[in-house]
Formats: structure tokens, C-alpha cells, sequence
């Protein structure tokens, strides 16, 4: 937990009580001084709030890459199986699809020259 969470809220509470004290004991001064601190206290919660849910938010990225990583091998396997299967079952589309990758890049590469 960010230590801003805990300053903040104690910041917050402090400022409630002070807040509660000054319109009791009829102070303007002290109800506003105590409100002032008890809107810190609740921004600085909050700023604390945003840095945990960061840092929690790169754990959960950091560890989602590095599964990535580590199972690339057995995303392209897959990958591999799934298009032998479409060549398999719809050869001559695969063949069309080829067809016009070549000359695609065959008109691309005429282009350059």
C-alpha cells in the first residue's frame, strides 16, 4: 500500500475531526482550517489509490509479456497446425491466396527497379 494512502487518510480523519470541533465550539477558523485538511487528506488518498492500481497494472502487463514469451513456441505450433488444416481441407483457395501474394510482391518489387 502507498504510504500517500495512509497519510492521506489520516490527513482526512484528522481534518473531520478538527472540522467537527471548530463548528462545536462555534470557530469558523477551525471548522475551515479542519475541511481545508480533510480535502488535502482525500487528494492525497486518491493520488495514493492511483499509484497502487499503476503498480499493479505493470505487474499484471509484465507478467502477461512474459507468459507471451514464453509460450511463443507453442502460439506458432498452433498457428501451424491451424493453417495446414485450411490448406487440407480447401486446397485450391490456399493455392488462389498464394497465387496472389506472388504477384503482389512480384508487382512491388517490378515497381522498385
Amino acid at each position: 500500500m502507498d504510504k500517500n494512502r495512509i497519510e492521506g487518510a489520516a490527513k482526512n480523519w484528522g481534518g473531520k475531526l478538527q472540522g467537527s470541533f471548530g463548528e462545536a465550539v462555534g470557530s469558523d477558523r477551525n471548522a475551515a482550517e479542519g475541511r481545508l485538511r480533510q480535502a488535502e487528506g482525500t487528494a492525497q488518498n486518491l493520488y495514493g489509490e492511483g499509484r497502487d492500481a499503476l503498480r499493479e497494472a505493470t505487474h499484471e502487463a509484465s507478467k502477461y509479456a512474459a507468459s507471451l514469451y514464453e509460450n511463443a513456441g507453442s502460439y506458432a505450433q498452433e498457428g501451424q497446425k491451424v493453417m495446414r488444416r485450411k490448406v487440407h481441407d480447401n486446397p485450391l483457395s490456399a493455392l488462389l491466396v498464394a497465387g496472389l501474394v506472388g504477384l503482389f510482391l512480384g508487382l512491388t518489387l517490378r515497381d522498385r527497379h
